[in-house]
């Protein structure tokens, strides 16, 4: 079984949202753990409601790949509306930030609200990801 943890952001119904995002994803895996659910401000892209960001550990034998793309389908039955803007508003954000103890999304290290989430669900990894930085 692979541990990952998955960053969740909505800012368009994000209560809703979110909250039919993690029922999809229960129906097949199992979520472990919640974080608490942060209001952030927007990055980039200012001209848009603030975010409601958190995240899930969840258990999965799906390897990566196929992981990010159940991830992807439930976006995209969510409403998600993908364009050039990659910093625009959001039905939900579904990202991989920590795979079996290894941080494989970058925007850890650049935003504070992933380090606290990662902290929350895993202690032990959100230590070992910032030691891996450096």
């Amino acid at each position: 079984m692979n541990l990952v943890i998955v960053g969740v952001g909505s800012n368009i119904n994000p209560g809703e949202n979110i909250q039919k995002a993690k029922e999809l994803i229960s129906e097949k895996y199992t979520i472990i753990k919640s974080s608490r659910f942060i209001e952030t401000k927007p990055i980039g892209y200012k001209d848009q409601d603030d975010f409601l960001n958190g995240g899930w550990l969840i258990e999965t034998s799906l390897e990566q790949g196929l992981f990010k793309q159940f991830l992807n389908d439930i976006e995209n039955k969510l409403g998600r509306i993908r364009t050039d803007n990659n910093d625009g508003p959001r039905t939900i954000d579904l990202d991989v930030v920590i795979w079996n103890g290894n941080v494989v999304d970058n925007d850890y290290y650049e935003r504070d609200f992933l380090q606290i989430i990662v902290k929350e669900l895993d202690s032990n990894i959100a230590k070992s990801a910032v030691n891996s930085k450096y």
